[in-house]
């Protein structure tokens, strides 16, 4: 994969996108001057409606003020910014799925296999009854009328949206709102945004789902360098943080979480050929094995097996992860046809601030699925990745009055709790951590959402929903925790955030990533592992101490590859010194552990290359009593 050209392509792709969705919202009479929205009067007339002298169907006149009223709620900048990005990763998606021949017509959406116009549009006559919307008579009067193709081109598109929202709802949810009146015009010219997309990436870069992954580090890339060094404001925390994981670090985590569990209870198991990233365990002493016999089950049912990414960007980690289940479930005797929605249902979850992150995150594994499972986008999978939301629209004290609570044995404060709970969601993400009244009531708060009310209070539980899935999500245990957690030293971190490091961890609050390896212990149940790649700074400065003297006092590091400077690509600098670890969620004394040192290999492109050599110079085996008699307890292994 050329990344190179995704680099210089995504950053020009956003302005683009941006611009063209504020053109359009200029035509719909819609515009910011000075820092004020600026709104051209509309008039109904029969069906259509007249916006600063031009017309438009009748159903743009409800679409404009859904728009006008978002504008109000979150910024013209910001509604823009959402709108272009949401068109983006459809765009991206659609890309994706033409090119792997996974929309069920057959024909591609943005492109063609002879070259010129889409081959929808061409075949526009032939999806009626296949895309919903499409009116045979209405695609005849736009090809009468012989100027009509991208008004045809934009309806065909919709319709191909639209019947891709009960597979994908979080991508493709039906569009008959304002995304669709701000989808940009004359997408069929050689130089629209379509075009672009088509021809400067090459077909061979969209072999892998891991494309989708770079395009989404690289669209945002301008904006992590305008907010980079800065005290970061809570709506740009994900740019700030974003960092595309290596491969072989993704496999190494998932390959010494959850493989490793699995290699504990089957140490046979012809998974581990297949694992070349996986630590086999030092040698132990007997006291050590009978620890682990203790605490190791003596079978697994692949289908109550978890695993979560608290922080999954754009999903590289679970989709390593869906492999290494789709192996555990084979090896088990499952048919490959049927594991795709197990995993996606039962076994992946993943959690995110940002929704974009949590748009891409669903169609990566969708994709994974569906190249397993042809007839997946029929089977109504429910994913359980979300982007958090915060709570500040949701009615609490007005659902109250609107509802009999005592019928779902709740009470107004129940509500109103939770209300309080995610007010920062955005800000605070995973790190949040679910009192256990909340989670008592939990049952009932869900029973509550999805009950079927009058329209007082429809509002109120379509809000209500996220937050009770949210809250589920957090207040669970997993088997396996594994991240590449935001990097966020104290100083970038707004007063809001500061103070909730503070507050909730006040070992680690130094730096966010530390702050997740801290809430990856309660997020892994007593028997999980926890994989993470981080900042070394954790392994020796005094400001990690008391961090430190917990893990090895309450936990067990089982591997450490200590992969020092130039750790990511993308920096490839003498700043980003990482290392990737994996812990048990339970103390083991005695247990030796195994550290692989890394800080000799000069790039960033040899240390995958090092970490293979296992060059006996550069592995080491240490235990945890042995760095608590240092002062201050470095995480010293060599």
């Amino acid at each position: 994969m050329n990344t190179a050209k995704l680099k210089s392509y995504a950053p020009q792709a956003r302005k683009a996108f941006i611009a063209a969705i504020e053109a359009r919202a200029n035509q719909l009479g819609l515009s910011a001057k000075g820092g004020k929205l600026g709104i051209a009067a509309g008039e109904l007339k029969g069906d259509i409606v007249v916006i600063a002298g031009q017309a438009w169907p009748a159903k743009a006149h409800q679409q404009r003020e859904r728009l006008i009223q978002r504008i109000n709620d979150d910024g013209f900048a910001h509604t823009i910014d959402a709108v272009a990005y949401t068109w983006f990763n459809r765009f991206a998606a659609l890309r994706y799925m033409e090119l792997h021949d996974y929309l069920d017509h057959g024909y591609r959406a943005l492109s063609s296999r002879e070259g010129g116009l889409p081959e929808i549009l061409a075949h526009a006559s032939e999806l009626v009854g296949v895309l919903p919307g499409l009116n045979a008579a209405q695609i005849a009067d736009f090809r009468l009328a012989g100027d009509k193709d991208g008004e045809l081109y934009r309806l065909l598109l919709v319709a191909q949206c639209n019947a891709l929202s009960s597979a994908m709802p979080f991508l493709f949810e039906r569009i008959d709102d304002e995304s669709e009146l701000l989808l940009p015009d004359k997408l069929i010219r050689s130089d629209s945004l379509i075009a672009s997309l088509v021809d400067e990436i090459p077909e061979a870069d969209w072999s892998n789902i891991e494309i989708i992954g770079w395009l989404y580090q690289f669209y945002i890339s301008e904006k992590k360098d305008q907010v980079i060094g800065k005290v970061v404001k809570s709506e740009d925390i994900p740019a700030a943080t974003q960092l595309f994981t290596p491969n072989w670090i993704v496999k190494y985590m998932v390959q010494n979480s959850l493989g490793a569990q699995w290699l504990a209870t089957y140490p046979d198991s012809p998974l581990k050929a297949q694992m070349a990233y996986y630590i086999e365990p030092a040698e132990q002493t007997d006291e050590v094995k009978a620890q682990l016999a203790a605490i190791t089950p003596s079978q697994l049912d692949p289908e109550e097996l978890t695993l979560i990414d608290p922080a999954c960007g754009s999903g590289h980690i679970l989709v390593e992860a869906y492999e290494l289940f789709k192996g555990i479930y084979l090896e088990r005797g499952y048919r490959q046809r049927d594991v795709a929605q197990l995993i996606l249902e039962k076994n992946l979850f993943g959690l995110d601030i940002d929704e974009r992150a949590a748009q891409l995150t669903g169609f990566a594994l969708m994709m994974k699925g569906r190249a397993d499972d042809r007839r997946l986008f029929e089977r109504g999978v429910k994913l359980n990745v979300m982007a958090l939301v915060d709570s500040a629209g949701f009615d609490a004290e007005g659902l109250a009055k609107g509802v009999e609570l005592s019928d779902c044995g709740l009470k107004p404060g129940d509500l109103s709790e939770l209300k309080r709970l995610f007010e920062h969601a955005t800000t605070f993400g995973s790190l949040i951590q679910v009192p256990e009244g909340v989670v008592e009531k939990l049952p009932a708060l869900k029973e509550l959402s999805e009950a079927t009310l009058d329209l007082f209070v429809a509002e109120a539980l379509k809000r209500l929903g996220p937050l009770v899935q949210q809250a589920e999500l957090l207040a669970a245990r997993y088997d396996a925790v594994v991240a590449n957690p935001p990097y966020m030293g104290a100083g970038g971190m707004n007063g809001l955030l500061k103070k909730f490091a503070k507050n909730h961890f006040p070992d680690s609050k130094s730096d966010l990533f530390a702050c997740f390896i801290e809430r990856g212990y309660t997020l892994a149940n007593d028997g999980g592992r926890e994989a993470m790649v981080t900042m070394q700074s954790w392994m020796f400065l005094s400001s990690f101490e008391k961090m430190r003297e917990r893990m090895l006092r309450e936990k067990t590091i089982t591997t450490m590859a200590h992969i020092g400077y130039n750790s990511f690509p993308s920096l490839n600098s003498k700043v980003a010194l990482a290392t990737v670890f994996s812990v048990r969620g339970n103390r083991i004394a005695g247990y030796v552990g195994s550290f692989q040192n890394l800080n000799d290999a000069p790039r960033a492109a040899d240390k995958e290359g090092v970490f293979l050599d296992h060059d006996p110079a550069n592995m080491f085996e240490a235990r945890a009593e042995a760095f608590v008699q240092i002062p201050s307890a470095p995480i010293a292994y060599c």
